[in-house]
């Protein structure tokens, strides 16, 4: 019988240690975090979604503000928007829920997004640094996967990783997180000849297809590590996960549940990504203040520390 991997209990520790932090930040930069939202559109589903994105922010001690814009909004004036909020120094983090209006093109209103503004993690700019390893800013929901297969205490270094699901905001991401980790990995997709033998090779198996039932209990390796990112409404109703959850548990030895498993996790990584996005302007605030000291004090002949 599986562990339950509690995404909830773990969201909530990470969450509770950025509250501890703010003040202290507060302290020492003179301002807290700040997070912005942006919705397009008035479905109510992703409202209440963002709202509780903006509300967990706050809750923490975080500066956070939605922004509810028509639908009808041009594409041309959603960036300007952004761009306004690109030049406000107040403003760490930027995030635009997606998906967007048929006549807003996506990829060019996220690149609007200034690098390390970009909560989301999906800038051209952070995905370019992700891949080649250098300083990003990582997708969300990657990023809280990981700390949910690390949380089991299961080493990643040397496991088979499998990764089912080839999107540019789970599936890809999340396969260079586990290679960062030294995982080895195994992308796979609904097309795969055979996907049952291949999801039998992992001790680690990431579950992002969208398709309900589509991971069942002999297509899971005895006591692997099963991360459920799917998240979908069946024919009842039910919020249901791309694991046929009951009978995989049987097998896996550690599992998420759908709900109460990744989703908490992605937000619990917003906010870890708007408080690097903070640091990252308030320390180059920081280093532009020193640097204009040290060229005053050279003016005036005096000597800067």
């Amino acid at each position: 019988m599986a562990q339950i991997i509690d995404g909830k209990k773990l969201g909530a520790r990470i969450k509770e240690k950025i509250h501890e932090q703010i003040p202290l930040l507060e302290q020492q930069y003179g301002r807290r975090p700040s997070l912005y939202v942006i919705i397009v559109g008035e479905d109510e589903g992703s409202l209440k979604y963002v709202t509780n994105k903006v509300k967990t922010a706050k809750t923490i001690g975080m500066d956070a503000r939605l922004i509810a814009l028509k639908e009808n909004i041009s594409e041309s004036e959603l960036i300007n928007i952004i761009h306004v909020l690109n030049a406000d120094p107040l403003v760490d983090g930027i995030l635009v829920q997606l998906p967007l209006p048929n006549h807003i093109n996506e990829d060019r209103v996220v690149d609007a997004i200034e690098k390390h503004k970009d909560v989301d993690g999906f800038h051209a700019l952070n995905v370019g640094s992700l891949w080649q390893g250098t300083h990003c800013i990582a997708p969300c929901t990657p990023k809280g996967i990981i700390q949910l297969i690390k949380s089991t205490g299961i080493e990643i270094r040397g496991k088979m990783a499998v990764v089912v699901g080839r999107s540019n905001i789970v599936g890809k991401p999340v396969a260079k997180l586990l290679l960062d980790e030294n995982a080895t990995v195994v992308m796979a997709h609904t097309g795969t000849r055979d996907l049952r033998a291949v999801t039998l090779l992992a001790d680690i198996l990431v579950v992002a297809a969208g398709q309900e039932k589509l991971i069942t209990a002999d297509m899971v390796k005895p006591g692997a590590v099963v991360i459920d990112v799917g998240i979908t409404r069946n024919a009842e109703g039910k919020v249901v996960g791309d694991v046929d959850f009951e009978n995989v548990k049987e097998v896996a030895g550690y599992i998420t549940p759908v709900p109460g498993g990744v989703g908490p996790l992605t937000i619990a990584m917003l906010m870890k990504n708007t408080m690097e996005c903070f640091l990252c302007h308030a320390e180059s605030s920081t280093d532009v203040s020193k640097l204009w000291a040290t060229i005053i004090k050279a003016r005036i002949g005096g000597s800067a520390e």
